[in-house]
């Protein structure tokens, strides 16, 4: 089942076309756009990462927000920052919006319809969250730590944060969540005694992203540990990485069985 699930993937991989223009429905100006009732939402129904899907199904700015998001034109936004932010908040929609349409990762073929088979609306186009991620956040952004800001709805995923992405402070906020992620021994651990780092599947299945930003993973992963004997060690020893079984079970409260928000 795997492999036909893999085949799957890098058949639509190869067939799925990224929008690079935009005509949204009832376009508003850069200026006219806000990520503030995405982030009332998530600061109503995140707690430490725990998503309350319900709470935010019957949220009526999570609805407002996903029609903003379909009435920008992305190519607007004038900075990389603005850019950036606006791509990072987007996927953490789409991916809550996928759970409230009956959408799991939790299995193989979940993974191909959650990520793959389901599009979501932004900027009059369509995309998917495996295309957003791949296509949009790594090719165009070249930037390792949004691995740690966008979540799809997963146990072993980085936390959801209460807030969302903003250009002005996106540099604080990646750095935030980064060290958050690596330094939660839930997804990481270090055993200094056996030389063992057991690092998050993240840093396997992107590890060409880190590896090019700092030259290999494990000093990718020493420039956020907050232990300084640690980083120490990390970049003094040969410690040998293992990697731990991702957890796709849902992060938080399941929402209702009559669960579609706004139209697909």
């Amino acid at each position: 089942m795997r492999a036909i699930i893999l085949s799957l993937v890098v058949l639509a991989a190869g067939c799925s076309t990224v929008p690079t223009t935009f005509k949204p429905p009832n376009p508003i100006l850069p200026e006219e756009f806000s990520h503030k009732l995405f982030d009332e939402v998530l600061h109503r129904h995140v707690k430490d990462g725990v998503v309350d899907y319900s709470g935010v199904q019957t949220d009526g700015r999570f609805l407002m927000y996903l029609s903003q998001l379909d009435r920008l034109n992305p190519n607007t936004l004038q900075t990389r920052k603005e850019q950036l932010a606006f791509w990072i908040n987007a996927y953490n929609a789409f991916a809550i919006k996928g759970i409230l349409d009956g959408y799991s990762p939790m299995t193989y073929w979940g993974q191909y319809r959650y990520f793959i088979g389901q599009d979501y609306r932004v900027g009059g186009e369509s995309i998917n969250l495996y295309d957003l991620e791949r296509q949009v956040l790594i090719k165009q952004f070249h930037e390792p730590l949004m691995h740690f800001a966008i979540v799809c709805a997963s146990m072993s995923c980085p936390k959801i944060q209460s807030w969302t992405y903003e250009p002005n402070r996106l540099d604080v906020q990646l750095d935030r969540a980064a060290r958050a992620f690596i330094n939660d021994p839930t997804r990481n651990r270090f055993d200094s005694t056996k030389k063992v780092a057991s690092l998050s599947m993240i840093f396997k299945w992107f590890g060409d992203d880190f590896t090019e930003a700092a030259g290999s993973v494990l000093t990718y992963v020493a420039r956020y540990v907050d232990d300084p004997e640690l980083v120490q060690d990390l970049m003094q020893s040969d410690y040998r990485i293992e990697y731990l079984e991702y957890d796709w079970n849902l992060n938080g409260i399941s929402p209702k069985e009559e669960n579609h928000v706004g139209p697909s």
